[in-house]
């Protein structure tokens, strides 16, 4: 089904809602509404991307995996961007793949029908090409996350950063994908969690976590949410996330 919204209605979308009227106007009978389902793939690596996907509530995770088998996760997507950053720069596929680790809803379309409008317009090249650089540099603060924070730290920043893409402070995360953010063992995230829910900033049973505490998170989490969050504001306007 195509959606029916109108662009005088807000987009939940983040890009989206930055294109100018004619551009949203293009793109709007291409896009069609999906749910986002648990562990749904939004493409698989090394294979041609078919769709581009626009969340709008819900979590996308960018994902290596080794030969061995073992996957870690390099990156998130959620109602701030686009899921198929290979497509803006002339490529079909990637070596990585992405599937949904927060179920929600967004929409979706035709990767050739993107590229094509891509093609016609400045404007949606610029928003695109500024969310792609706002991406890389989660991406590279990530990896320096990763290596200078405690498990607690990184814990708190990325239960915010799920937060901020969703429309509830209860929300699916199961351990699997907690310990894949986080790059840890299951028995790392039990612990990061329980110490969490000990000072009564969340939540979490059976792979549901609910925000309690937003202030204590940001209190708890490293510089690393706020740097994140700055630089998507700075590159895609100072609209709020949330």
């Amino acid at each position: 089904m195509a959606a029916s919204r109108k662009r005088s209605e807000p987009c939940a979308n983040r890009l989206l809602g930055l294109l100018p009227p004619r551009d949203y106007a293009r793109l709007l009978p291409h896009l069609h509404r999906i749910p986002l389902e648990y562990r749904q793939s939004l493409y698989p690596a090394n294979k041609p991307i078919g769709f581009v996907y626009f969340i709008e509530t819900g979590v996308g995770s960018l994902v290596n995996t080794m030969a061995n088998g073992q996957a870690a996760e390099v990156g998130t997507i959620g109602n701030e961007g686009l899921v198929g950053l290979p497509i803006l720069f002339g490529d079909d596929r990637a070596p990585t793949s992405v599937y949904v680790q927060v179920p929600g809803a967004g929409l979706k379309m035709k990767a050739t029908l993107f590229k094509k409008e891509m093609a016609r317009s400045a404007s949606m090249r610029s928003v695109m090409l500024r969310y792609a650089h706002a991406f890389f540099n989660q991406v590279a603060q990530s990896a320096a996350c990763n290596h200078f924070h405690s498990i607690d730290q990184r814990c708190s920043r990325w239960l915010l950063m799920t937060h901020d893409r969703m429309q509830s402070d209860e929300f699916l995360l199961t351990q699997e994908f907690l310990a894949m953010m986080l790059g840890v063992q299951r028995t790392g995230v039990t612990v990061a969690a329980s110490a969490l829910q000990r000072a009564g900033l969340i939540r979490y049973s059976r792979g549901n976590v609910t925000i309690l505490d937003r202030p204590g998170l940001l209190r708890r989490s490293c510089e690393c949410y706020g740097t994140s969050k700055k630089e998507f504001d700075r590159l895609l306007g100072d609209r709020a996330i949330r």
